[in-house]
């Protein structure tokens, strides 16, 4: 028996869809078990408890192995990124009283204790205390991951669709090196069945620059679009309105930040075979067609 958190999401979807394919049993810890389960009755869904830690340890027992996605894209109303770390920690030690043998926590390249940026910082945090609990684990390190379900690629693909001009937030040089949610998906499960604990990244075969990526992806969609470079301050504040249209956040300023300082990148050897462009040529017609909204798929989904 496995745990996935968040299997009605994107990273999580798509580990459990792989455990199932090989055929093993899966359920899931999430924030909305009512939600629409994708999976039908092959997923049963519980949800975190973290106030009640008894009643998280009963869901986790019997697992043998714990996947965990949990973490927050940015704070809003009641959730931080400190109450974020708080159940995070709830969530490793109910697993250990549960008799989990152990944890694949998705994590992202490049986390530090000492980053600025309160994402990479918590995530951090998250491994200190995945690392401090006894158990055995692995850590997979994303960087950009993109799929038929993710938000951060299909908006831009939505931004170009969409309007004459596409803005790129100073010099546009910096780096990205995006990775097949699948081919994470295989990463993490490949690394459960390892004896030993290991942390490594998930990273695709091709890099950008962030102009690049965005010419690539206006080839395939819009090929008329214009780039216009902007100050980053200029374009936060035009990201804010755009969200106000939408009701959603598009980007927040650490998250401009972290990829203006190619955070997204990797020093180690690619380990996942799907080439963003050769995707992109397959789904061109799917991607950036209608909206993502982050906020619509964790808070206003109904």
């Amino acid at each position: 028996m496995n745990v996935v958190t968040g299997a009605f999401g994107f990273i999580g979807r798509y580990i459990a869809r792989t455990l199932l394919e090989s055929g093993e049993a899966v359920r899931t810890i999430t924030t909305h078990p009512e939600k629409p389960n994708p999976f039908g009755t092959a997923v049963d869904a519980f949800p975190y408890n973290f106030d009640r830690p008894p009643d998280l340890v009963a869901s986790l027992r019997g697992a043998s192995t714990l996947y965990n996605t949990y973490w927050v894209r940015f704070e809003h109303g009641g959730s931080t990124f400190e109450q974020a770390i708080r159940n995070t920690i709830t969530l490793f030690e109910s697993a250990k009283r549960a008799g989990v043998g152990k944890i694949v926590h998705i994590s992202v390249t490049n986390p530090s204790l000492d980053s600025r940026l309160p994402y990479y910082r918590g995530k951090a945090l998250q491994e200190q205390a995945l690392i401090s609990s006894g158990l055995s684990y692995a850590i997979v390190r994303p960087t950009l991951v993109f799929g038929n379900e993710d938000i951060l690629v299909n908006n831009i693909a939505w931004l170009i669709r969409r309007f004459p001009l596409f803005p790129i937030f100073g010099s546009g040089n910096y780096k990205l090196q995006p990775v097949y949610v699948r081919d994470v998906a295989t990463i993490a499960v490949r690394c459960a069945r390892e004896s030993q604990s290991v942390t490594l990244d998930a990273i695709g075969p091709e890099i950008f620059t962030f102009e690049e990526f965005v010419r690539v992806l206006a080839s395939k969609l819009k090929p008329g679009v214009k780039l216009v470079h902007l100050p980053p301050a200029f374009g936060i504040a035009l990201g804010r309105l755009l969200g106000l249209a939408v009701g959603d956040v598009i980007l927040t300023r650490a998250e401009l930040q972290g990829l203006m300082d190619s955070m997204l990148t990797s020093g180690q050897a690619p380990n996942a075979p799907t080439r963003f462009t050769e995707w992109l040529e397959e789904h061109r017609e799917e991607v950036g067609r209608s909206y993502s909204s982050e906020l619509g798929r964790h808070f206003h989904w109904r």
